[in-house]
C-alpha cells in the first residue's frame, strides 16, 4: 500500500475524530468512538512514518496530502 496514502487517510481520520470526541466530551459520555478513531488514525500515522525510507518532514506533509487529492480526483 502507498504510504502517501495511509498517511493521507490517517490524518482524515484523526481530523474526523475530533468532533466525536467533543461531542462525548460535551454530553458527558464515554468518547469509544472517538478514542477508536484516534488510535486507527495515529497506527496510520506511525505506520506510514515508519514504512517510508527517511520518514516524512512536517513540510513535506501538505504537499504529500495534496498530490493523493489530485490522484483521487483523476
Amino acid at each position: 500500500m502507498d504510504t502517501d496514502l495511509v498517511l493521507t487517510v490517517g490524518i482524515v481520520i484523526a481530523v474526523l475524530s475530533v468532533p466525536s470526541l467533543l461531542s462525548a466530551w460535551a454530553e458527558s459520555r464515554t468518547p469509544r468512538v472517538g478514542v477508536v478513531m484516534l488510535i486507527v488514525a495515529i497506527g496510520m500515522v506511525l505506520f506510514a512514518v515508519m514504512t517510508r525510507p527517511g520518514g516524512y518532514s512536517f513540510e513535506e506533509v501538505p504537499n504529500v496530502m495534496l498530490n493523493v487529492f489530485a490522484r483521487v480526483i483523476r
